[in-house]
């Protein structure tokens, strides 16, 4: 898998392709950058009174950036026959959940087993199959 370089606001947003707007999420809309060198380019290329950073997108951060589905803390990824799974908990407090992100289909899918302790959950999540 290949990482992807776009531009980010020190507020958070994405620079959007008209490299004129910020999106609050990642999305198809943003500009994305397959090297660091065009993006440092593009970078240049704006107006200086607007603070633009260069964001590194990996594998392993797929599911923050293109799985807005997922919710809650993101403990750990991994990557897995062209998957990406996860030990997340869902909100503050509950029990842990391995999610598996499917980079084809874009879909993710929790699996239905709770873990109460982060030793547990990790575990399970170093030995996964699917």
């Amino acid at each position: 898998m290949k990482h992807i370089y776009a531009l980010q606001s020190p507020a958070g947003g994405f620079l959007d392709e008209d490299l004129n707007h910020f999106n609050k999420s990642f999305d198809e809309w943003c500009i994305q950058f397959d090297d660091l060198e065009d993006a440092r380019l593009i970078m240049q290329t704006l107006d200086k009174t607007r603070k633009v950073d260069v964001v590194e997108i990996t594998p392993l951060s797929f599911p923050k950036y293109f799985f807005h589905q997922l919710q809650g803390n993101i403990h750990a990824t991994r990557e897995f026959e062209g998957k990406i799974i996860c030990i997340v908990e869902p909100v503050m407090g509950a029990n842990f959940r391995i999610a598996v992100c499917d980079l084809e289909t874009k879909s993710v899918r929790l699996n239905q087993t709770r873990y109460k302790s982060a030793l547990s959950v990790e575990g399970a999540f170093r030995h996964y199959a699917d």
